[in-house]
């Protein structure tokens, strides 16, 4: 059995879907590894701390997709590469079906294998393979990082001989992975923290991080059987946007993490919102790729409104490839280990294991 991977596009994405620390665990399933040279050269991972753990470095990219039976990756193949897969091979990574629908109709024509690992089912079994909740843990902590940066003001209270300083305000808008990360780290530099969601289970995650919950009057456990948000009814997002408008009149710093799985993400802070900041102030929204939870957000820019600076950040999680890429790679191993017959040596797709049934894009 031979899993391979490629280097993904650099100017989009960074990370990579097997690091060197990973090779072991492979290793005791007796799977071969195949890379294509420089792999990960960017993130400091050289081709002999590959090489010294039996993985076959190739000149070529189109040799590794040849000669694989399962390759992983981070994102889905570019389409000249996507040419190149075969009947029978297995594709693993975030596949986003949503979004690109017909290039996985056009692979599963073909009998070729997909698993999109952003679909895997919120259950115990699976909480070692959840890419979301790894990769959303850091994107949460960088976004309070990379806010706290640009916001021109000092965070924490400072009691000094010349007079107080204030501590910054922050709200967080969305309560899970990224959120209650970005919540613990707002906290842990001194900032006062109050934090919105939709599911009412939220409440306790916050206080428990020493958050303070705002809640709607009237609140609606908006949480779907898999643990996410649902969308709010009309009557919800009025309630949602007078409690969010008196708010912000005194939030220094907004981070925004609401998201719906394969859906555009929720509009939360409407333009008139915004205005209601004070100059100086902050909002960082990691939904941007997904149209943004602040209706001033543009993707990969600063937007300058008033004084009020808006932050749409495309792919957070290259600013912490190393990080990250460690953090997939092992959600990655835990997924095929999932998938392995030991006593076979070959992959099983058993659709009546919900991890496999839920994650095969048919």
């Amino acid at each position: 059995m031979i899993i391979g991977s490629i280097s993904e596009n650099k100017n989009f994405e960074k990370r990579v879907a097997i690091t060197p620390d990973i090779l072991k665990k492979y290793k005791a399933l007796d799977i071969n590894i195949c890379i294509n040279k420089n792999y990960a050269n960017h993130l400091g991972f050289s081709d002999d701390e590959y090489q010294k753990e039996g993985v076959e470095i190739l000149e070529d990219k189109k040799e590794v997709i040849s000669k694989s039976d399962v390759i992983v990756q981070l994102n889905l193949l570019e389409d000249e590469d996507l040419k190149l897969l075969k009947a029978n091979q297995s594709l693993i990574g975030v596949l986003n079906p949503f979004v690109n629908n017909e290039k996985i109709k056009n692979l599963i024509e073909k009998k070729i294998n997909c698993f999109s690992l952003e679909l895997l089912p919120r259950i115990t079994r699976a909480q070692s393979m959840d890419i979301l909740s790894s990769q959303a843990n850091l994107a949460g902590y960088k976004a309070v990082i990379d806010s706290f940066s640009v916001f021109e003001k000092a965070i924490p209270m400072m009691m000094t001989a010349a007079g107080t300083i204030s501590a910054a305000k922050v709200l967080v808008v969305g309560a899970g992975v990224a959120g209650l990360q970005a919540i613990a780290t707002a906290k842990r530099m001194g900032a006062i923290v109050f934090a919105t969601d939709v599911r009412a289970a939220s409440k306790e995650q916050v206080e428990s991080l020493g958050g303070k919950f705002l809640m709607v009057e009237g609140e609606e456990n908006l949480e779907s059987e898999g643990g996410y948000a649902k969308e709010t009814s009309d009557d919800f997002k009025k309630k949602q946007e007078s409690l969010l408008k008196e708010t912000l009149k005194k939030i220094d710093v907004v981070i925004c993490t609401a998201l719906i799985p394969g859906k555009k993400a929720p509009l939360i802070l409407k333009k008139d919102m915004i205005e209601e900041m004070q100059r100086g102030s902050v909002v960082y929204d990691l939904a941007a790729i997904q149209g943004g939870n602040a209706e001033l957000t543009k993707v990969d820019q600063i937007v300058d409104h008033n004084g009020i600076k808006i932050i749409g950040e495309k792919n957070i999680l290259n600013k912490l490839p190393v990080s990250s890429s460690n953090l997939y790679s092992k959600n990655v191993f835990n997924f095929f280990a999932n998938l392995f017959d030991k006593e076979k040596k070959e992959i099983v797709i058993n659709m009546e294991d919900e991890i496999i049934e839920k994650t095969k894009v048919k």
